[in-house]
């Protein structure tokens, strides 16, 4: 075996032990069934994979659709800007501008969380001002809904945007805008056509991200939605920390993943057959 074959087996054998052996257990414990005790019987049939098409579960997981599917949206819209602005920084400002984004990833996650909580509860920060400044007259309910959860979803994946279009727009090939300019192409039929699509790699990555964290996502909606807003992260959570259902919370993980596998490889299909057309254009020209 080659040298630069043996520098890898670290890193499978690391993968196999943290990551491959235990999901093949998660997957043996979702075949398997709860005893009215919590303890956990290896009976081998597809009752929770069923139980999940339940209607109160495929509600939470329309629920959690739609919030993380809101959630990636605005995140383009807020990230894709910032991406930008900083893309197009001095060279000796991008790097300031890119710390500036991560920073938010050297405070605990669920610090920040609670962060949130501070600012929005009904005696909190934004209440506070609005009060003093005559705006309202009590207090606004701006916590423990789902609104408060998208928002704190969109500031915690953020990052995973920006970074991802900020690599596709260092990329892009300036030479190609100057020539849309000089042929008489507006700003706005220049980015439509040229900058947006040349950028659409980057735009999927942080989509793909943001969305699979957004579905798996439990600290969020349980620290700003409370009771109100359960989403299949916390149904998770639920079922194996209170419930003691881990069969079936461990077949609701098994659901989220093989959702994930499918959304990268349909991410990589795509990504192949925008290469593909690259290279047909070059050959062509």
């Amino acid at each position: 075996m080659k040298k630069g074959k043996l520098l890898i087996l670290p890193a499978i054998f690391w993968l196999c032990l943290f990551f491959v052996i235990p999901m093949l257990i998660v997957v043996a414990v979702s075949f398997a069934t709860r005893s009215p005790y919590g303890q956990i019987i290896f009976d081998w049939n597809i009752g929770n994979y069923l139980r999940f098409t339940e209607s109160l579960y495929v509600s939470i997981f329309i629920d959690t659709l739609f919030v993380a599917v809101v959630t990636t949206f605005f995140t383009i819209i807020m990230g894709y800007p910032l991406a930008w602005t900083i893309a197009k920084l001095p060279q000796k400002w991008q790097q300031p501008g890119l710390i500036l984004v991560m920073i938010p990833f050297w405070i605990n996650f669920l610090i920040r969380s609670y962060a949130w909580v501070i600012i929005l509860r009904t005696q909190g920060v934004v209440n506070t001002l609005l009060l003093n400044f005559g705006i309202i007259d009590q207090p606004l309910q701006l916590l423990y809904n789902d609104v408060a959860v998208m928002l704190g979803m969109i500031y915690a994946l953020l990052p995973f945007m920006v970074l991802p279009i900020y690599v596709s727009i260092e990329q892009l090939d300036t030479r190609l805008l100057e020539a849309a300019s000089d042929l008489g192409a507006s700003p706005l039929a220049t980015f439509r056509k040229i900058t947006l699509p040349l950028t659409m790699p980057g735009i999927a990555a942080g989509t793909i991200l943001v969305f699979i964290s957004s579905l798996g996502m439990f600290v969020v909606p349980d620290v700003m939605g409370g009771a109100k807003s359960a989403l299949v992260g916390n149904l998770i959570q639920n079922q194996f920390l209170s419930a003691r259902d881990w069969p079936f919370g461990a077949a609701l993980s098994i659901i989220l993943a093989l959702l994930s596998l499918l959304l990268i490889v349909l991410y990589y299909k795509a990504l192949q057959s925008q290469k593909g057309g690259a290279e047909n254009a070059e050959n062509v020209a």
